[in-house]
């Protein structure tokens, strides 16, 4: 993106450039934090950071094309939690200031813009780039490397303790680790990862509701806590080795809405392994009914989703394969957010439009919608 909106805004050109992708996972979705496994991408839509180190503690931070007239400014020696509703975004990036300081960094001060193409809260983990990339400007303008894995640790502890999102690690590793025409496929429990490829013909479509969803509102919060509270009366430390049949049992004793919790995360943890296998066989059934079930789950049992998510989810099941379509869902934390479909690339184009048309027809505004390749992860482009 451009470097002369650093130069504009401050007077020369940037030392370093840090370009940090958003994510969509495929599935796998809300069991990241109960260690399950997850299956997300690294996309084209991305955040891109020009920054150049100056003297002195103050940072100033100018986000292009956010309506901003002048730079925040961030004091080294007072990292504290933003409260004001129009500084809250900030404390993604103090939370990671904050992490490298508290590991002994002698913290740079510096100059930085943020561009993005990636839109805010659209379930497309814009945190956990702007996190990452802040990460990565610290890193590049102290000389230090940090693995990825450590650094997408400090940067999840940045979103519990600063943003007050108790997120698992799937965004930050997904926008970290991210393979370039790769799923990934991660173990939340112990963070190992491997990768399958994408296979070819297959094109991902991602649609933005334009609902904007605030994870930290509490409904997030809400159903962790739900799982928590079913695996203490389970009297089990995980849900990886819990089946469908054992929740069952347990329905009564859990509760409904409890009930509803556990069935989610036991069936998407299976969804998980068959989905794998089915993209390695390029199954492609196997590949839509396990979105279709996903989405149904999320939907019904952990009450995620929100009315135009499903019209979208329906709606591209009921064209089917007269627009290509292999598989669809919701993607992110819900509460508004994107949907992601799988697709055959020579009808990508058409379902785009269908999905495009029926939006505007029922919903009377436009749907973001947008066809994107899989790209790698959170890199510096240009160091200093």
């Amino acid at each position: 993106m451009d470097r002369e909106a650093f130069a504009r805004q401050f007077g020369d050109a940037p030392e370093v450039t840090i370009v940090a992708p958003g994510r969509i996972n495929l599935i796998g979705e809300h069991v990241d934090y109960l260690g399950g496994e997850v299956m997300p991408i690294a996309i084209d839509r991305q955040l891109v950071i020009h920054a150049s180190p100056v003297s002195g503690d103050l940072c100033e931070i100018f986000p292009v094309g956010f309506g901003h007239d002048s730079p925040t400014k961030i004091s080294l020696k007072d990292l504290h939690r933003r409260e004001a509703r129009a500084d809250v975004w900030l404390n993604y990036i103090i939370g990671v200031l904050s992490g490298y300081r508290d590991a002994g960094v002698e913290l740079p001060a510096f100059r930085a813009t943020i561009q993005s193409d990636l839109p805010a809260g659209a379930g497309l983990s814009s945190s956990a780039a702007l996190e990452t990339a802040f990460a990565l400007v610290v890193e590049a303008l102290t000389g230090i490397e940090q693995d990825v894995v450590d650094r997408a640790l400090l940067c999840q502890r940045a979103e519990h303790e600063f943003a007050g999102v108790p997120c698992g690690i799937m965004d930050q590793l997904a926008v970290g680790a991210g393979k370039k025409d790769h799923v990934m496929r991660l173990d939340c429990s112990d963070l190992t990862r491997s990768y399958v490829p994408i296979p070819e013909g297959l094109s991902i479509l991602t649609a933005d509701t334009g609902v904007k969803h605030a994870l930290g509102d509490g409904e997030y919060k809400k159903r962790r806590s739900d799982c928590e509270e079913a695996l203490s009366i389970l009297e089990i430390d995980s849900f990886r080795n819990a089946t469908p049949e054992q929740i069952g049992e347990a329905e009564k004793e859990l509760g409904d809405r409890l009930f509803r919790r556990a069935r989610h995360a036991v069936t998407e943890m299976e969804r998980v392994e068959r989905f794998s296998k089915a993209l390695v066989e390029n199954d492609f059934e196997t590949l839509s009914i396990s979105m279709k079930q996903s989405h149904e789950s999320l939907r019904d049992d952990y009450e995620v989703s929100c009315e135009e998510l499903d019209a979208l989810v329906d709606a591209a099941y009921e064209a089917g394969s007269g627009v290509g379509l292999i598989g669809s869902r919701m993607t992110g934390g819900g509460f508004g957010g994107s949907t992601v479909s799988l697709v055959d690339s020579s009808s990508a184009s058409d379902l785009k439009k269908y999905l495009e048309k029926f939006y505007r027809e029922k919903f009377g505004r436009e749907l973001n919608c947008f066809i994107t390749t899989v790209v790698d992860g959170a890199h510096v482009l240009s160091p200093s």
